[in-house]
């Protein structure tokens, strides 16, 4: 009688700590730490002036500040129509706030993020909007002292001057 020595019960096992090898070598962790940004966007963003403002029913002014990979939005609405109730509707002016994180991707930028109370700590009920802020906007020109964004939604134009530069110093998650 010829006994046959088969292999395959060792290669099993081989096999399949090749592969937890591959897996567990393919998967890189994350530091825990803020993202860089985009260095172009470093500062804080007013913009001053709007075209044709006297001639709009309603238009926002926005206020950007990027640090790091983080952003935080001042939006000053002016409305000749009451899209509210009395008390909220502030004689046509009212402020809203929102901070999140955001994202380039060739030409356009992605803001997503929460809308928040001034201080930028939630903002779960009240007057004007709540929950998710999301944004959109063409990256129409960005220079050292000039940004100038198109709205996806909307499709206007927001020119912005640097107020203030800031200079990315990343933190701890």
């Amino acid at each position: 009688m010829v006994l046959h020595f088969s292999y395959t019960f060792l290669l099993r096992p081989a096999a399949i700590s090749a592969l937890c090898l591959t897996l567990l070598s393919g998967c890189v962790r994350q530091p825990n730490i803020q993202g860089r940004g985009d260095a172009r966007l470093q500062g804080v963003w007013q913009q001053d002036s709007i075209p044709y403002r006297e001639q709009l029913n309603s238009f926002t002014e926005h206020r950007l500040k990027f640090t790091c990979d983080s952003f935080y939005v001042d939006l000053t609405t002016h409305s000749k129509v009451n899209y509210y109730e009395a008390e909220c509707y502030n004689q046509g002016i009212w402020k809203e706030y929102a901070k999140g994180n955001y994202a380039v991707r060739g030409d356009t930028l992605f803001l997503a993020g929460t809308f928040t109370k001034a201080n930028y700590k939630q903002k779960v009920s009240g007057c004007y909007r709540t929950g998710r802020y999301t944004e959109g906007f063409l990256i129409r020109k960005a220079t050292a002292t000039l940004l100038v964004l198109e709205s996806l939604n909307d499709h206007r134009e927001s020119a912005m001057a640097l107020k203030e530069k800031i200079d990315c110093v990343p933190k701890p998650l």
